[in-house]
C-alpha cells in the first residue's frame, strides 16, 4: 500500500497555480484586421468577461511536471503487505522437530537469515541474530505475535539484549549455532612525520612495520599528511599542529609521542600496560577519532619492550584490536520490549518519479519551443 515519507513535501503542489497564472497572463496577440465590410459595426464591443487558457497541452504539462515534483518531495514509497498470522522466526543450529511443533499449523515459519526464508527452505547467511531480530520486528505489523526458536549457545551477537516493540516468546532448544567465520585482523600500516630532535625515534616504527610486513613511510614534519587510512604517528616536541588535530576530528588515529606537549586531561584510558601494571599506552578519543599517547620516551633504558620479540604483536593489538567473541548462552539474550519501531519494509518510488519528472521537462520544453515559432510574426 502507497505512503509518504515525508507528507509536507505535498505541500509544494500549491505551485501548481504558477501556470495558470502564467497562462491567463499569456493572452494570444490580436492583430485588427480593417475591411470594408466591419465599418458599419459597433467600433466599441462590449469584450466577453471569459477565463481562456492557450496552448492547453503545454498548460497540462506544467501542472503534471510540478504535480510529480511535490510527490519527489514527499518520498513516496510502496510498503509490502504482510500476513497478520502468527510468525516463528527459527535460529539456525536449533532442533528441527522442536522448530516445527513451535511452529505449529497456522503459523508462518522461516529461519531468521538473511531474506528469512522459510522454513522448508536452505537458510541463507546467519549474520548477527540480533540485527535480524530488530529487522524483523519492523518488517512484522503491530499485533503479530513472535515466536523466536534458538539453539541453547548462539553465535554473532552484540553486547546487549535486543530491544524490539513486541513481547518475543523466546524458545530455547537443543542446539548450537555454527561457529562463525573468524575476521582476520587488518594490520595497520604507519606513516611517521617527525621533528628533527625525534629521528633516532624512528627505527623502532620501521622495525615494527618490517616485523609487519606492511608499507612504511616517514617525512619531517613539514610534510603533508598521509592518507586517512593509515595510522599517523606524530614525533615532536611541540604542541601537535592544527591540521593533525583536524585529522583524528574528522575520524583518523594519531599516535604521538611522550615528549609531545599535550594539555592536562581527565579523559585519558590506558589501553596498555607492562608486566608490572605500569601504563605504556593511553588513548583519548576526540570528535570522530583517537588520539594514542605513549606513556614513556622511545628508549631501551625505559621502555625496554622495545627489545621483545611480541612487541609488534602487542603494538598492534592496541591500533587494530581483534573483535572480541559474541559466543553467548541463549537465556542471557532474551529480547525486551521497549520501543515502537514504525519502519516497514517498502520500495521506494523516488527514482520512477524522477524519471517520470525528466520525460514531462523533455516534452514541456519541445511543446514551450513549438507554442514561440507560433506566436512568433
Amino acid at each position: 500500500m502507497p505512503a509518504l515519507l515525508f507528507p509536507l513535501g505535498l505541500a509544494a503542489l500549491l505551485a501548481v497555480a504558477v501556470p495558470l497564472v502564467i497562462h491567463l497572463m499569456r493572452r494570444d496577440e490580436l492583430r485588427p484586421v480593417v475591411f470594408a465590410a466591419l465599418r458599419w459595426l459597433d467600433p466599441r464591443p462590449k469584450p466577453r468577461q471569459r477565463i481562456r487558457f492557450s496552448e492547453w497541452p503545454l498548460l497540462w504539462v506544467r501542472l503534471l511536471l510540478i504535480a510529480v515534483l511535490g510527490l519527489l518531495l514527499a518520498r513516496p514509497v510502496l510498503t509490502a503487505p504482510l500476513s497478520d498470522k502468527p510468525y516463528v522466526a527459527v535460529v539456525p543450529g536449533a532442533d528441527p522437530k522442536a522448530a516445527q511443533q513451535a511452529a505449529g499449523e497456522d503459523a508462518e515459519a522461516h529461519w531468521l537469515t538473511a531474506g528469512f526464508p522459510r522454513l522448508s527452505d536452505t537458510p541463507g547467511a546467519v549474520g548477527e541474530v540480533s540485527s535480524r531480530l530488530r529487522q524483523l520486528d519492523a518488517q512484522l505489523p503491530q499485533g503479530v505475535k513472535l515466536t523466536v526458536v534458538v539453539p541453547q549457545t548462539l553465535q554473532g551477537v552484540d553486547a546487549e539484549r535486543p530491544i524490539l516493540s513486541r513481547t518475543v516468546d523466546w524458545r530455547i532448544v537443543a542446539g548450537a549455532m555454527p561457529a562463525a567465520q573468524p575476521v582476520a585482523t587488518k594490520l595497520p600500516v604507519l606513516s611517521l612525520r617527525y621533528a628533527p630532535d625525534r629521528a633516532a625515534d624512528v627505527r623502532w616504527f620501521r622495525a615494527v612495520s618490517a616485523a609487519w610486513q606492511t608499507p612504511f613511510e616517514a617525512a619531517g614534519a613539514d610534510a603533508a599528511l598521509p592518507p586517512k587510512d593509515r595510522v599517523l604517528v606524530w614525533l615532536g616536541s611541540s604542541d601537535v599542529p592544527p591540521a593533525v588535530r583536524a585529522r583524528v576530528n574528522s575520524g583518523g588515529t594519531v599516535l604521538v609521542g611522550a615528549q609531545t606537549v599535550w594539555p592536562a586531561s581527565s579523559q585519558w584510558r590506558v589501553v596498555w600496560r607492562d608486566a608490572t601494571g605500569t601504563p605504556l599506552m593511553e588513548a583519548q578519543g576526540e570528535g570522530r577519532g583517537q588520539w594514542l599517547r605513549l606513556a614513556r620516551p622511545l628508549g631501551p633504558a625505559v621502555f625496554p619492550e622495545l627489545l621483545e620479540p611480541t612487541f609488534p604483536d602487542q603494538l598492534a593489538a592496541v591500533l587494530s584490536p581483534p573483535p572480541s567473541p559474541a559466543r553467548v548462552e541463549a537465556r542471557d539474550l532474551i529480547p525486551v520490549m521497549g520501543r515502537s519501531i514504525l519502519t516497514r519494509p517498502s520500495e521506494d518510488l523516488t527514482p520512477w518519479l524522477a524519471l517520470l519528472a525528466a520525460v514531462l521537462f523533455g516534452v514541456e520544453r519541445l511543446l514551450a519551443t513549438a507554442a514561440r515559432r507560433r506566436a512568433a510574426p
